[in-house]
């Protein structure tokens, strides 16, 4: 295997990615670091051959691989991200901290928190980079959320909503619906509206969950009610059946913020002011939004650190304890992990 150097400051040139799991969402990641001069995607790891080379192709990759084993010994790979099912995160991840390679891993990072902390053990105690890929929070709209928050401008928050629903055809065999894949509401798309709530109170003092399962028993739906010890609460929904309105709302003492539709990728925020006068701020950029996220965890690589200060592990490791005790509420179990 190869033998990186831990906490070894990377190459002030063009950094090279590789990417483990050729699926939908690296399509996304790698369209954004094409938008990105010091990017290069020179490497594409499949389970299928087949798929690697078409992925390498489109992309125009140099290096395609079948299995994972060989992308971790390229010498010439930089930081790998890791695409693939939700389940597969700890073994993927695990494998590459072992040797020493950077990881920026597609959220969920794991299926429980006490897999990611193996993984966060493993990667502090080798000295090598880790950052879970939640892109929203590097978005533009999502930083000028947080600056208006620590201003102060607003007073203090009372009150957050947010939802993330959309209609999935039901395909039990799909990563949706499959628990073998990670299926379900809560961690492929729930997770956006938690975190929200994590970003901006905390770690709240009481949880009450529900959920709706499908045939399949992976979950369909899930409402979350979130206390916090100043008193503040979030109300938190997500559903792979229906459209919902895709908002959030952040309610504070002397105005609010209105996250509009899209809002874990917004175009725009609006903005009530103690006067009540609204302002509307709109955010226009060149790229799909992803390549906010491989910024930041080269920006992390270039300063020779190990985890990222806007998204340190300690954050995601409360992310995975608060998803943790939302399935444990409703029920929701996933064969092999949680028997």
């Amino acid at each position: 295997m190869n033998n990186r150097q831990s906490g070894k400051q990377q190459k002030p040139g063009t950094i090279n990615w590789g990417i483990i799991g050729p699926g939908r969402i690296a399509h996304k990641f790698a369209e954004a670091l094409i938008s990105l001069p010091d990017a290069k995607l020179f490497a594409v790891a499949s389970r299928s051959g087949k798929r690697a080379r078409d992925f390498a192709r489109q992309y125009e990759a140099p290096r395609s691989y079948q299995g994972y084993e060989k992308i971790i010994r390229d010498p010439e790979v930089d930081i790998i991200y890791i695409a693939t099912p939700h389940t597969m995160h700890f073994e993927n991840t695990l494998l590459c901290l072992e040797n020493r390679v950077p990881v920026l891993c597609e959220k969920p990072f794991t299926i429980t928190r006490s897999q990611l902390q193996e993984l966060v053990d493993t990667a502090r105690n080798n000295k090598v980079f880790l950052m879970e890929a939640i892109w929203t929070r590097f978005l533009p709209s999502i930083q000028k959320v947080i600056e208006i928050k620590q201003s102060r401008l607003l007073g203090k928050i009372k009150a957050l909503y947010a939802d993330f629903g959309f209609k999935a055809p039901f395909d039990p065999s799909g990563r949706l619906y499959n628990l073998k894949l990670g299926g379900g509401a809560l961690l492929d798309i729930g997770i956006y509206p938690v975190f929200l709530s994590l970003l901006m109170l905390g770690r709240p003092s009481e949880i009450k969950s529900l959920a709706v399962f499908s045939e399949t028993g992976a979950d369909e739906s899930c409402s979350i009610l979130l206390k916090y010890p100043g008193g503040a609460i979030a109300n938190l929904a997500c559903t792979i059946t229906a459209e919902t309105p895709k908002e959030a709302i952040i309610v504070f003492e002397n105005g609010q913020i209105r996250i509009n539709r899209k809002w874990f990728a917004p175009s725009s925020l609006t903005i009530i002011h103690p006067d009540n006068k609204e302002e509307e701020i709109t955010f226009q950029y060149s790229g799909n939004g992803y390549e906010f996220e491989a910024i930041e965890a080269m920006k992390c690589l270039r300063s020779g650190l190990t985890e990222s200060r806007d998204l340190p592990l300690d954050f995601s490791l409360d992310l995975m304890g608060l998803l943790d005790e939302i399935r444990e509420q409703c029920g929701i179990r996933y064969p092999g992990i949680d028997d």
